[in-house]
């Protein structure tokens, strides 16, 4: 029942600590905003990370988040879950990481964008160094393509 931490709960622990961030979005309508906000990452028993989230949208709303992410060994790969107190469904998260081991590739699937069904997502966490990682958020279009819609630089405070 109880499990222990493995290499793969160890490179969550990259993110682990205080962070502020610029996210600079494009939509596919084209209109573009920046946000600003800080984040504070915690550890949940070695297995689990924690990432609690806030700021104020480009229209001055205030909003707040939280992402979860471990990984599941009996599956073999990353998983999580992402939710805004700006949206009323969860995204549940699937990894794993790239050849190059410094980016954690999540997928999800959630409301398209027109807002006319499911659309497939993935946000990529990529750690630049022990104080810097980037995070992007992609949307596949209907070729099967990835658009880039959001990229957000995090710097541990």
């Amino acid at each position: 029942m109880f499990a222990k931490p493995q290499s793969e709960h160890q490179w969550l622990e990259q993110i682990l600590g205080e962070w502020e961030f610029d996210h600079d979005c494009k939509m596919p309508d084209g209109s573009t905003t920046t946000t600003h906000g800080k984040m504070s990452c915690r550890s949940l028993g070695g297995m689990w990370v924690i990432c609690e989230s806030g700021g104020e949208s480009a229209e001055g709303e205030p909003w707040s988040s939280i992402m979860t992410l471990g990984f599941d060994t009996a599956d073999g790969h990353y998983v999580g879950t992402f939710v805004g107190s700006m949206m009323s469904n969860i995204w549940p998260y699937e990894g794993c990481l790239d050849e190059s081991g410094q980016k954690l590739l999540l997928s999800s699937r959630g409301p398209a964008f027109d807002g006319a069904g499911k659309a497939n997502y993935r946000d990529t966490i990529h750690i630049l160094d022990k104080d810097t990682w980037m995070m992007t958020s992609e949307l596949q279009d209907e070729n099967g393509q990835w658009i880039e819609f959001m990229s957000g630089k995090h710097t541990r405070c």
